[in-house]
């Protein structure tokens, strides 16, 4: 036989567009339009249905900048319809390659109850099945004219990012508003068409399937009449039957589809908008739920359920409607899909306190799944933590998007820092938007890595990132394939269901080791300096403030402001989104955020005061240390008259100045680096020979895309050094150093405090394209170094060995980074940064390395405007350092001694302990309002630790809880102090019932 399969591939292609599928819509009439436009913000639902329109026809501009225009559509079902469905057909101007990222619309009936979203993907609204001639039609739509950032040239600097700067011309037309006849047959055919001739794309030209999917396919097209296709359509399908029930293999891939719609609960559009988008793709899943009597659908993210119960309670009704039902799935149990590089220990776990304590108060569900599909990147000390939150499982897909290595599993078992093991499961479709297509289903059971010992996976279907969620057409295509030959099996399944059948299946998965590293969007760990600041400053004040209130509260009665801290806790998790606190958002996002930050900051700082002088008075002089560990004679968790010992400053030989303190002495020469740093104790020169640290360093910065989410390797081919000063001068104990460059400045402040260099750098920041770096050459010989991650750290190599440790060029700290070698260490904390490098360099002396924190970017997409203006960062160099030294400085740095009020000489600690390898995490009043206190510490140092924790109140019982400070263990009567034995970085939360 002749290969005709180009001939009749074609056909099928030019026949579906301009045939078959226009035939959908046989018949149509348009409707009346009419439109108000909303002055400024969005109104309420009322306001917007009681507003007087005025005209408007299709064709006509619509639509300012991030503006809300509610169109008024009337018409008449003709007496001719009768009996037959029909559809409004809304197109607000659409582009079909958009969903979620342009305009949109939520449908509503004159009482104001929603029917459903609409987007490119889905423009119709049902009117009547079968409908009433005569009948009388009228809707109301809500649409929202948001700009497209991410255009067809992407990553194109562009203004429409703030409302403030984005302009007043429309930006669509209205396309098209009419009444239709929806032919259901020819919809069907339609579906029959597309599943079997994607699938037969995907087949091997060999196969005898491909080829009697290509020949029942013609048959098909035979069939149609292309002048009556509405006609022949029945006749066309009866042609499909035979191909379309033969099963599938008894080997085939197993999919579970879980209806989805990925919302960034922040991103390309503000956060104001993100609550209307997701009242949009609940309307839509409540009313498919009702039409597909299969279909499951999930949604993640605590907080965009709590958005519909707030402000669309209209729309709430009916998705607790279908939760009831088991159909509507909460996913995930956090309060955000956040970042997990960055968020602090206690931040990381209060996403799952506060998640799913919410799924557990509202539905009664506590969800051992969790649900991070879009993440990037998965720091090592997450295993840990969602199994204290009484969570087993993880999806993720983004591990996909490396750019150097291949990840070689899809199912594991993934191990944290503690040893803690988690089943993941990476869906081998690639994609958390699948929509059921063929090439995205033959690529899962092709990628699959883990074929021969397993052989399920789960697809998130439903298009995504700007929300829309599943179509009808994908449920129909999904049944389609749920047993077809040649296709893997698919099934609608919710995620709980998915993991029992992988789990069961693959008793034994591999392991992985570590942090799950994403070789790319490097840059988010620097873009938008402000954003990470504002959380990094938020969650130290919310260790102050709750740790004080619960003082105040047992000591002194004080009122514990649960209702104020619970609120702040969210509106600080909800920045931690993994578009805002990554910084990879649009302006607005970040102009908003930059504001909340001082609000919280602001009440955060007033709710210390209040605690504090309720504490210890009115009078000056007492410090209050909310460290975890004692300083200045201050103990932890306590307050005291401090003991500073201050350096001196003196004029160096040649030029510059030498800092000396009673452990460490420091030279900075004229140029204003620091070229010697001698531990006192040990003479040791931290510095490395012929180097200098403080050394400021400016690189071009200018991504092949993606550009305030990534950092490509080849920056480093070029540097500035910036060596010269404008000015150094001694300032009683401290060196001041400024220095200009392009448009930008830069002063610095140099100190000694205690045991560490300190160096406070303000930069006036008016580059693009580029990125500062702050390095310390050091005279350590160290293979691997350490990196504060959540209730511990990670180790990395300082070598590039191989391609998987080569593209861990840029990578995430908190507080600190450390290394050694046998005998002599050093640290590097931080206030505020979060990304950095560590390399080796080897001269006649010897090997020595070179950590740099990275300061600050300067993409201009999405945010043109990224990072200009005043910045201010603290580090400090730690010589002759343990981990454990640089586990209590980078606290110190970060929650440093607060000057208070006091007429008491001395506050006691609440909790304290006597091993400093056990940090105490956080002091507070248990959730409940129970008055118990809830203490939460962890080991630090990634050995074991045998500790004695002592309360300074009286203690009935203590019992371990998980996060969610429910009981995991016995109650115990403490004696004298209670005994704590911990693994390496282990992290336990003890609860305390006050006698």
């Amino acid at each position: 036989m002749h290969d005709d399969r180009d001939l009749v591939e074609a056909r099928l292609k030019r026949v579906l567009d301009e045939r078959i599928r226009p035939a959908i819509y046989p018949e149509s009439v348009p409707l009346e339009v009419a439109v108000w436009h909303a002055p400024g913000e969005p109104v309420p639902v009322a306001e917007g249905l009681a507003a007087e329109p005025g005209p408007i026809a299709v064709g006509q501009a619509w639509g300012v900048p991030w503006g809300t225009s509610w169109f008024t559509v009337t018409g008449t079902v003709p007496m001719e319809w009768s009996g037959r469905i029909v559809e409004a057909i809304l197109d607000l101007g659409f582009d079909e390659n958009m969903p979620g990222f342009q305009c949109e619309g939520l449908v509503y009936r004159p009482d104001g109850t929603p029917v459903k979203g609409l987007n490119p993907r889905n423009q119709w609204v049902r009117v009547g099945s079968p409908a009433e001639g005569g009948e009388r039609v009228r809707l109301h739509v809500e649409a929202a004219s948001n700009p497209v950032i991410l255009d067809y040239h992407p990553f194109r600097p562009t203004r429409m990012g703030d409302k403030e700067t984005a302009g007043t011309d429309p930006l669509y037309r209205l396309a098209r508003m009419d009444l239709a006849v929806f032919d259901q047959t020819v919809w069907e055919l339609v579906m029959d068409l597309e599943v079997l001739g994607e699938l037969m794309l995907e087949l091997p030209v060999d196969g005898a399937r491909r080829w009697e999917l290509l020949r029942a396919l013609e048959r098909a097209l035979d069939a149609v009449d292309l002048q009556d296709v509405g006609g022949t359509a029945a006749a066309a399908r009866a042609e499909l039957t035979g191909v379309l029930s033969s099963p599938a293999v008894p080997s085939a891939h197993r999919i579970s589809a879980v209806g989805h719609a990925h919302i960034d609960s922040a991103w390309l559009w503000p956060l104001r908008e993100t609550v209307r988008k997701v009242a949009r793709t609940t309307s839509n899943m409540t009313a498919l739920l009702e039409d597909e009597p299969d279909f499951v659908f999930a949604m993640s993210q605590a907080q965009q359920w709590a958005w519909v119960k707030e402000h669309r309670p209209e729309v709430w009704a009916k998705v607790t409607k279908a939760v009831a039902a088991g159909r509507f799935v909460p996913a995930g149990g956090m309060w955000v899909e956040s970042d997990t590089n960055m968020p602090g220990s206690e931040a990381m776990a209060r996403q799952f306190v506060h998640g799913k304590r919410f799924f557990i108060d509202e539905f009664g569900v506590d969800n051992e799944e969790v649900w991070l599909p879009d993440t990037f990147g998965f720091a090592a000390g997450l295993p840990q933590i969602i199994k204290a939150a009484g969570a087993k499982r993880l999806l993720t897909q983004k591990i996909s998007w490396s750019q150097t290595n291949r990840f070689p599993h899809h199912t594991f078992l993934w191990e944290g820092i503690d040893g803690t093991r988690i089943f993941t499961h990476f869906p081998p479709v690639d994609t958390y938007n699948c929509s059921m297509q063929g090439r995205e289903l033959a690529h899962a059971a092709r990628n699959f890595k883990d074929k021969g010992v397993a052989r399920h996976s789960l697809a998130p279907t439903g298009w995504g990132d700007g929300g829309g969620g599943t179509t009808r057409e994908m449920v129909a295509k999904a049944a389609r394939v749920r047993d077809l030959e040649g296709s893997p099996k698919v099934a609608w399944e919710t995620p709980a269901e998915f993991f029992a059948k992988a789990e069961a299946e693959y008793p034994h998965p591999p392991v992985w080791v570590g942090e799950l590293y994403l070789e790319l969007h490097r840059g988010t760990l620097t873009s938008q300096a402000k954003t990470k600041q504002g959380n990094r400053r938020s969650e130290a004040l919310l260790r102050e403030a709750e740790l004080w209130s619960a003082t105040a509260a047992v000591r002194a009665g004080m009122d514990y402001p649960y209702e104020r801290l619970d609120r702040i806790w969210k509106t600080v998790l909800l920045h931690q989104f993994h578009d805002i606190l990554p910084g990879s958002s649009i302006a607005w996002v970040h102009r908003e955020a930059r504001r909340t930050y001082e609000l919280v900051a602001e009440e955060l700082n007033a709710i210390i005061g209040d605690a504090q002088s309720a504490l210890a008075g009115q009078t000056t002089g007492l410090c209050f240390n909310g460290s975890p560990h004692a300083r200045l004679g201050v103990p932890a968790g306590g307050a005291a008259s401090a003991r500073v010992r201050p350096a001196t400053c003196t004029e160096r030989e040649g030029g510059g100045y030498v800092l000396e303190g009673p452990l460490l002495r420091a030279e900075i020469d004229a140029r204003g680096l620091v070229v010697s740093l001698r531990d006192l104790e040990t003479g040791r020169e931290a510095v490395a020979p012929g180097r200098a640290a403080n050394l400021l360093q400016l690189h071009p910065d200018f991504p092949n895309k993606w550009d305030a989410w990534d950092v490509d390797a080849f920056y480093r081919n070029t540097v500035t050094d910036l060596t010269e000063a404008d000015r150094v001068a001694g300032d009683g104990g401290r060196v001041e150093v400024r220095r200009s460059f392009g448009s930008s400045t830069v002063t610095q402040w140099i100190t000694l405090d205690e045991g560490r260099l300190d160096i406070e750098t303000e930069v006036d920041w008016h580059e693009t394209e580029k990125i500062l770096k702050l390095a310390f050459p050091l005279d350590v010989r160290a293979d691997r170094y350490a990196s504060e991650s959540q209730y511990g750290h990670v180790f990395r190599p300082t070598h590039t060995n191989t391609s998987w440790e080569a593209a861990k060029f840029e990578a995430c700290n908190h507080r600190f980074v450390h290394v050694e070698e046998p005998g002599w260490g050093a640290a590097l904390v931080t206030d505020s940064t979060y990304g950095h490098d560590v390399t080796r360099d080897v001269d006649g002396t010897g090997t020595t390395t070179t950590l740099r924190a990275s300061l600050l970017r300067a993409p201009r997409f999405p945010d043109p405007e990224t990072d200009q203006g005043v910045h201010r960062f603290r580090h400090g160099l730690v010589p002759n350092a343990s981990i454990g030294d640089a586990v209590r400085e980078g606290y110190f740095v970060n929650q440093p001694v607060r000057a208070g009020s006091g007429a008491a000489e001395v506050v006691e600690p609440l909790v304290a302990v006597d091993d400093d390898a056990v940090v105490v995490s956080a002091v507070k009043l248990a959730d409940d309002r129970s008055g118990d206190v809830i203490v939460r510490c962890y080991e630090s140092r990634g050995g074991r630790a045998r500790a004695t924790l002592r309360a300074g109140f009286s203690v009935a019982e203590v019992v371990t809880t998980d996060l969610l400070e429910r009981p995991t263990g016995e109650p115990q009567r403490p004696g004298d102090g209670i005994p704590v034995t911990l693994r390496p970085f282990e992290l336990v939360t003890l609860r305390m019932k006050r006698a």
